[in-house]
């Protein structure tokens, strides 16, 4: 059943009348049959892993994965969502992170339904996963994820914690093409408790520092890292990736005064499940957890 909505004015100020004449014709949906749109890569990796991807009718310019979120229509990046194309979409659920933007409100104002989920740490994975399986109607798919995602972390950290531990550095960006302007993950980033599960210590884990620091080759020769994790020029596809791999890993072999370097224990990163805090969260802390058991060899 479809109604009509009604708007004060000022409400409308923001929406073509082309956008309107579809917006308003949100139909009452009940959540477990719902037209979801994403905003973001996290989200969409989570509704997919709830089992919820046929419902998915709209993603962020950023979503890669799985492979069916490509060909679905774009509605802006997370940051800035774009309340004209997703109100076009006709959703009865939209998934958002907390941010500096009105978009929560904005759809509000047309009477679709909206859930609003934290970013940046393992914890928010957790919560991300429970408050979408939630406003989906699928809460029993989110605590079944959740379970086994806790249980494959704690078997990657009882095997960490049989070796020693390993000081890790995380590069998350730089210029391409080289190793200038780096910005490394600090305390408080999704990545910082990345290394942690996996039995690193991320040599950026102090107090005074910003959550993404940026530092200079000379610091990352002071701080001595046994492995340095390089995800800070990947590309925006999988084959780029891979491409763009053996020429990182290049890049930090011609830096004889890096220990990780001498060592052949820098891994450039080809799976965004490091840099999406999702469900794969738990792939990159596996494979992360081998990388510093191989540096202990």
């Amino acid at each position: 059943m479809c109604r009509r909505v009604r708007f004060a004015a000022p409400a409308l100020r923001w929406l073509t009348v082309a956008t309107l004449a579809v917006a308003i014709f949100v139909p009452a949906v009940a959540s477990a049959q719902a037209r979801i749109v994403s905003t973001s890569p996290s989200i969409t990796e989570t509704l997919f892993a709830l089992g919820l991807g046929g419902r998915v009718v709209g993603v962020s310019t950023y979503c890669r994965f799985p492979a069916e979120a490509l060909a679905l229509p774009k509605v802006g990046g997370f940051l800035k969502p774009e309340p004209e194309t997703i109100a076009r979409l006709r959703p009865s659920l939209v998934i958002l992170h907390a941010g500096p933007n009105r978009v929560a409100e904005q759809l509000a104002a047309l009477r679709i339904r909206t859930a609003t989920v934290d970013r940046g740490t393992l914890a928010s994975v957790y919560s991300t996963i429970r408050t979408i399986g939630e406003a989906a109607g699928v809460p029993a798919n989110a605590d079944r994820l959740v379970s086994d995602i806790e249980r494959r972390l704690a078997a990657v950290r009882a095997g960490a914690a049989a070796r020693p531990s390993r000081r890790v550095l995380v590069i998350v960006g730089r210029q391409p093409s080289t190793l200038t302007d780096l910005i490394a993950a600090g305390r408080g980033s999704f990545l910082n408790d990345l290394v942690t599960a996996a039995g690193g210590f991320n040599v950026l884990d102090d107090p005074s520092l910003p959550e993404y620091p940026r530092i200079s080759m000379e610091t990352v020769i002071r701080l001595a890292p046994d492995v340095i994790v390089d995800a800070g020029d990947m590309g925006d596809t999988v084959e780029e990736h891979r491409r763009r791999q053996p020429a990182t890993e290049r890049l930090w072999r011609q830096q004889p005064n890096v220990a990780a370097a001498r060592s052949g224990h820098v891994h450039a990163v080809v799976s965004a499940a490091f840099v999406v805090p999702g469900p794969r969260v738990v792939e990159a802390a596996e494979t992360m957890a081998a990388w510093l058991a191989a540096a202990g060899r």
